[in-house]
């Protein structure tokens, strides 16, 4: 990053300072697309412009350490570059009249105790207006006993106090109790529809946008629609980055990778059909990376199959297996010194799907004028071999 770069942007904890918003309302800020990133120069990313990227641009990126040492990326993972904040969007949002509270409260998130409180509701009413799907949560967080919290949009709220009053008071509507009698629970599906919102708004590139949808789809859903698996390795790649706040604990990791995909059928359906658009759209533009075979480094050539002259010279102990594969045969007609003879890949003749005999047990039936097969004498019972010139009881008893 140049000089000049870094007079006219911001790192983002530097940004956050000059907004006068704590950590994560900033980073809120970001997801919303109420502060706008510009790509930061140098290994992280082209230099910036100077222009304001789209909104959302950061919505989904995860921190690491503090804003002033790690920086944030972008929401997808393969092509997520470090973004810094221009001065003139400081300028913009710090000359509005009502700065810095007014932007302190668009980000302003709240719990459901609270969220009860602003509509002079009980938190009970509330939970039931949100399990069925009259509020989507902007994010949430595991507690200590790894409970989901959902947080809601202060501003979000009063909107919705204004326009449906009437389910702020009296008995709730039938259908609104039936919905939660029968179990419903759209907040997760809400989140996801939410942030995936976010990641379409926050890209241009199809391929980018095709994997903001594939991510919401487990990899079975995921292998139905796009049953390429270089588009599949594709899409993973570019896979936007999980949501910030992330614990490392194992129990904690598996609820939030859950919440991430869709369980709806209606919502599964919805988005495989979104998938299958975008893929198309993708693959008009450019078609997924694949590997070059011929500019492989390091990867170890295959053995040839031997010519039906014989195997090639190299070949080693391979070769009465090459050659038996490849119809040939050693010059001798046995393997070389040293090599077992190959197992026939083919059943012979007439023997094709039998199944071994037990001892004792009659053989398949014969046609009409063919030989029977020759028996080698068996030996007595309990296994002892008859000795050299002794004669078969069981020979004596039957006249043979």
């Amino acid at each position: 990053m140049t000089v000049d770069d870094g007079a006219r942007t911001l790192a983002l904890g530097r940004a956050a300072q000059e907004l006068e918003l704590r950590r994560e309302e900033f980073r809120l800020a970001l997801q919303l697309g109420l502060v706008r990133t510009v790509p930061a120069a140098g290994p992280g990313g082209p230099a910036g412009d100077g222009t304001a990227g789209p909104p959302g641009s950061l919505g989904t990126g995860s921190t690491r350490g503090s804003f002033g040492t790690g920086g944030t990326r972008g929401p997808f993972g393969a092509r997520g570059a470090r973004r810094r904040v221009d001065r003139r969007e400081i300028d913009r949002l710090r000359a509005a009249p009502d700065f810095p509270h007014g932007l302190r409260e668009r980000v302003r998130a709240v719990g459901t105790a609270e969220a009860a409180a602003l509509l002079s509701v009980t938190p009970d009413r509330f939970t039931k207006l949100a399990r069925t799907g009259h509020f989507s949560p902007v994010r949430f967080y595991l507690n200590r006993y790894r409970t989901v919290v959902w947080l809601y949009l202060a501003g979000e709220l009063g909107e919705f106090a204004l326009a449906h009053r009437e389910l702020l008071t009296g008995r709730l509507p039938r259908p609104v109790r039936e919905r939660f009698e029968a179990g419903e629970d759209h907040r997760p599906r809400n989140w996801r529809a939410r942030r995936l919102g976010l990641l379409l708004r926050s890209t241009e590139d199809p391929w980018e946008r095709a994997a903001a949808i594939a991510s919401l789809l487990d990899p079975v859903q995921l292998a139905e629609v796009a049953d390429d698996p270089y588009e599949r390795a594709y899409l993973d790649r570019l896979r936007p980055e999980p949501p910030s706040g992330r614990t490392e604990s194992a129990a904690a990791l598996e609820i939030t990778d859950r919440l991430l995909l869709a369980d709806d059928p209606d919502e599964i359906l919805w988005h495989r059909l979104s998938l299958v658009l975008a893929l198309d759209e993708a693959r008009e533009q450019r078609q997924a990376p694949r590997p070059d075979r011929g500019a492989d480094r390091g990867a170890r050539p295959l053995p040839a199959l031997a010519p039906p002259g014989g195997p090639p010279a190299s070949a080693g102990v391979l070769a009465p297996c090459l050659a038996f594969a490849s119809g040939g045969a050693p010059a001798s007609g046995r393997p070389p010194d040293g090599a077992r003879a190959p197992r026939p890949l083919v059943a012979p003749e007439g023997e094709e799907g039998e199944r071994p005999r037990r001892r004792g047990a009659p053989g398949p039936a014969r046609h009409r004028g063919h030989e029977p097969a020759r028996h080698l004498p068996r030996n007595r019972p309990g296994g002892r071999a008859r000795r050299p010139g002794a004669e078969d009881p069981w020979v004596a008893r039957s006249g043979g």
